[in-house]
């Protein structure tokens, strides 16, 4: 299984990187408030707490915990090519419009963002933190690696420790849960499952989740 780890240093450049590119993306007349700074952004991001690896979102799949949102937020034309089954759409473009804020800014569901890899995730992340919004999380790796780690997984040597041997088990089961393929163009509500995933903090408030867009 490939580590997908940092540096320090690597870290503060990758978080300077799309930290201004989100502060060039985003409008200067926008009224949305921010409530995190920079900095402290950047020190969540060097902390890695957002990833979720994707050994965890397809156990919480297979075992249909109905807290699990996936969240895709790639163009909705090749959201429509290929998605993680039970995905809603969110391009990033969109994720400050306030169609999308019942879905994001919640407690209830565990959302997961994902894109073909982690940097617009990551993006889509950062802006949704910076406004405060905390039940959002990436899937590390993107769909690349959830592609050649989850749906086609590659058998160890049979000398392999137990835990890779069983790794590799788990991941097999997954991949034939999921169709072999795993992608759909179904853009129903994911009900997936739990163990091991980052949790919504309890209490606080309980808006209604809505559906993202087709």
């Amino acid at each position: 299984m490939k580590n997908f780890t940092f540096s320090p240093r690597q870290l503060i450049s990758l978080g300077l990187i799309i930290l201004g590119v989100i502060i060039a993306a985003v409008p200067k007349n926008t009224t949305i408030p921010f409530k995190l700074t920079a900095e402290q952004i950047l020190e969540e991001l060097k902390s890695g707490t957002q990833y979720v690896a994707p050994d965890v979102v397809a156990q919480m799949i297979v075992e249909k915990d109905p807290t699990l949102q996936l969240i895709d937020v790639r163009p909705q034309a090749e959201f429509e090519k290929y998605h993680i089954p039970g995905a809603v759409n969110v391009p990033l473009d969109n994720i400050l419009s306030e169609e999308f804020t019942d879905l994001l800014d919640q407690d209830v569901m565990t959302n997961v963002l994902y894109a073909n890899g982690s940097t617009r995730a990551n993006e889509a992340w950062m802006l949704l933190r910076q406004m405060g919004f905390e039940n959002n999380y990436v899937l590390s790796g993107g769909l690349n690696y959830w592609f050649e780690a989850i749906l086609n997984p590659q058998a160890p040597p049979s000398t392999s420790a137990d835990d890779e041997l069983a790794k590799y088990d788990f991941r097999k089961g997954a991949s034939q849960a999921l169709g072999g393929g795993g992608m759909v163009l179904s853009t129903s509500t994911s009900k997936a499952g739990k163990s091991g995933a980052p949790k919504p903090k309890a209490g606080g408030k309980k808006k209604a989740v809505k559906g993202g867009c087709s």
